[in-house]
């Protein structure tokens, strides 16, 4: 079974090192010691771990209602507006995400440079790679 040191634990996690530890000596998820004392997670505890803090999450107040499952919290790096399109790009943990929508939309909900906001995926075509 494949295990994840924190550090690869927190990231998958979208959390500091700092976070993954604090919640592993707290005993919210399951960790083990390898042959040199490094702390490991086993891969179906934190598939688990991940489960439950989704649906944690979505009961969290504040929270915003939507059908669309893959949200990416993040801060805007770049707004480039045009007379009609608007492309924004989000930084969400280390993934970054473009969109393209209307200049309307943009003015809308405000968005700048430097503020939080989720960028939503739905799609009927998703790939999964093996790292």
């Amino acid at each position: 079974m494949q295990s994840y040191t924190i550090g690869q634990a927190a990231r998958l996690l979208g959390v500091s090192p700092d976070t993954a530890r604090r919640w592993a000596d707290a005993g919210r998820v399951a960790t083990h010691r390898d042959e040199t004392g490094r702390r490991l997670v086993d891969g179906k505890d934190l598939a688990a771990f991940c489960v439950e803090l989704a649906r944690s999450g979505s009961a969290e107040e504040g929270a915003s209602h939507t059908s669309a499952r893959n949200a990416f919290p993040g801060i805007v790096t770049a707004i480039k507006l045009g007379d009609v399109a608007a492309q924004v790009e989000i930084q969400a943990g280390p993934h970054r995400l473009v969109s393209l929508l209307t200049r309307e939309a943009v003015e809308e909900l405000g968005l700048e440079v430097g503020m939080e906001a989720t960028a939503r995926v739905k799609s009927t075509n998703v790939h999964i790679d093996r790292t």
